[in-house]
């Protein structure tokens, strides 16, 4: 019998991925539910800290490359996409259907091909005490500091500083927290 080709030992893992993933995450937030979420991310690479709180659809991909603090509540439909590194501080709320993505398709110079074009990963960090919004959007490459809050609907092109409220597409400062 001959060897399996690479790529369909990739696809098969992958797709396994994905199954694993949609089933166990479809879950109520049962804190023993909970915990074998987090042990089914610790053993694909993430670190996950104590007391996180997976609400049913939240979906992470690849899982690899993600640090999630103490006391982090991720609500329905989150998406997070770890490939470039995704890091959420202690104590943070992830609101309804936010989408955080860490790496994203090159485009090609010259009207290249976007389908192989590679990607570009850039780390998102997201500090301490920090409350995301329902449906807000961060983009690679973006820094939200500690105590920040991000309202709903908004898309974060830019780095957010420590205890700022920010709003908006793309979104800005609205006021400091006091």
């Amino acid at each position: 019998m001959g060897q399996l080709a690479p790529g369909l030992v990739k696809s098969f893992l992958v797709i396994s991925y994905e199954t694993v993933m949609t089933v166990l995450f479809s879950l109520p937030r049962y804190r023993t539910l909970n915990a074998l979420k987090a042990s089914f991310l610790k053993l694909c690479g993430a670190r996950v800290g104590k007391r996180v709180v997976f609400y049913p659809g939240v979906w992470i991909a690849p899982g690899r490359n993600l640090d999630i603090g103490n006391d982090v509540t991720l609500a329905g439909g989150v998406i997070i996409g770890s490939a470039g590194i995704v890091k959420i501080g202690d104590r943070s709320l992830i609101g309804f259907r936010t989408t955080i993505i860490s790496s994203n398709h090159a485009v090609p110079p010259n009207r290249g091909q976007i389908f192989a074009s590679g990607f570009v990963r850039q780390p998102v960090v997201i500090g301490q005490d920090v409350w995301v919004g329902a449906n807000v959007t961060i983009l690679p490459g973006r820094m939200i500091g500690d105590g920040a809050v991000v309202a709903a609907g908004s898309v974060v092109t830019k780095n957010i500083e420590p205890f700022t409220i920010v709003g908006g597409n793309p979104a800005k400062v609205i006021r400091e927290r006091t």
